[in-house]
């Protein structure tokens, strides 16, 4: 005789993302109070705390700070050392640093009770994210994210992974942290690169989703490329609400092909590859967003106008909008079977968000790579618009 049991429950995700100035100064309690409203009873929760190593040069005493801050607070107790790894693709590409996590994991006692803190970049973050989720199927994390990128893009959402077998983001899982916090200090010490690489992101959701974003983007240019701390927070939390508000009602577990999020992500992850991941995350995510708005402009979805304004604010914040790698034919070719590995990890059906409009992604299951090339022709020609380079190197 055939029987069936029928299963469904629902699990509910809440996570608040905290925008601060100086975490682990003493007057700041943001941190503190998280832990009080979050402790167990009658329980010490330990935490690991994931340092970024290009991140802890250019703040040294920050452990200290960390250690002098958690020194009056009951039932907390931190590891003895904080486990400092490569910040970059560096750590994602490479085994042993998901291994040292682990590791440590396992050499502290952190269990499901405890925390895994990771302080960095967007990759740190992906890496350690990870690592939580698979130790003891799953330690709770807090993500600190230290750049633009990761502040209003990859920091606040609810992906984690690493890269294998040369693939972007091959292993990875669903889980959302238990708390995010963006802390306005970290940012005064990033280099002019990492400043603007952030913002193609901010870009890619307005262009997508809010076109009177897009427009303060293009109103307070100059002020975002100069630096402007004001604007740049401004930039972040609006571009952290966009998304959150994306996963809070859309697909958070991408269970579809639809990833509205990933406009300009199909080359942009080929782009890092082909570089050896010179291009920073953020840049390649420029030139990738460059080539889909000229090609949503050859379909017929936008005017000339609109698609040279979007390609000039690249331009005018100081971000790529072609690489040299692209030079020869051989290498677009690699660039183009970036639309298969894109097709393999969305589950086997191609879905390539278009803009249907400048602030509307409409989803697309098919490229003409005719088009791509011509995008690609044209942006190496307009790169060097007015006799400069805007070309990566």
């Amino acid at each position: 005789m055939e029987r069936t049991l029928e299963q469904n429950f629902r699990i509910d995700y809440q996570y608040n993302i905290y925008f601060t100035d100086g975490l682990f100064t003493l007057g700041n309690d943001t941190f503190r109070e998280f832990l009080s409203a979050h402790s167990t009873p009658m329980f010490k929760q330990k935490i690991l705390f994931v340092l970024d190593d290009g991140m802890l040069n250019k703040h040294p005493k920050l452990f200290d700070q960390i250690r002098n801050y958690f020194k009056d607070i009951e039932n907390v107790t931190l590891t003895s050392e904080p486990l400092v790894l490569p910040g970059g693709e560096r750590c994602k590409n490479d085994p042993k640093s998901l291994e040292q996590i682990i590791g440590a994991v396992d050499q502290y006692g952190v269990d499901r009770h405890s925390y895994i803190v990771a302080i960095g970049g967007g990759a740190l973050l992906d890496l350690t994210g990870f690592a939580a989720a698979v130790a003891h199927r799953g330690i709770k994390h807090i993500r600190i994210p230290t750049t633009v990128l990761s502040q209003n893009d990859s920091g606040v959402g609810v992906k984690n992974g690493v890269n294998y077998t040369g693939k972007k983001n091959f292993l990875g899982t669903f889980a959302p942290p238990v708390a995010v916090f963006n802390d306005a200090a970290f940012l005064q010490t990033l280099d002019d690169r990492s400043w603007l690489a952030g913002i193609s992101e901010a870009v890619k959701v307005a262009l997508i989703k809010d076109l009177p974003f897009f427009h303060w983007i293009q109103a307070h240019a100059e002020d975002l490329r100069t630096k402007s701390s004001q604007k740049m927070g401004e930039l972040i939390y609006r571009c952290a609400e966009l998304h959150l508000a994306h996963i809070r009602n859309g697909d958070p577990f991408e269970l579809g092909s639809s990833r509205p999020l990933d406009f300009g992500h199909w080359s942009a992850h080929k782009l890092e590859q082909m570089t050896n991941f010179e291009l920073l995350h953020g840049e390649a995510v420029s030139i990738g967003l460059a080539i889909d708005v000229l090609y949503s402009l050859y379909i017929g979805n936008i005017a000339e106008h609109e698609a040279r304004t979007v390609i000039d604010l690249f331009m005018q914040l100081g971000l790529p909008i072609y690489h040299p790698v692209l030079d020869n034919e051989d290498t677009r070719d690699i660039l183009l079977a970036g639309l298969l590995d894109f097709q393999e990890h969305l589950g086997g059906k191609l879905t390539v968000v278009l803009l249907s409009a400048l602030g509307t992604g409409k989803d697309y299951h098919q490229m003409d790579h005719a088009l791509i090339r011509q995008a690609i022709d044209f942006l190496k020609t307009y790169s060097k618009k007015e006799g400069v380079s805007h070309a990566a190197r």
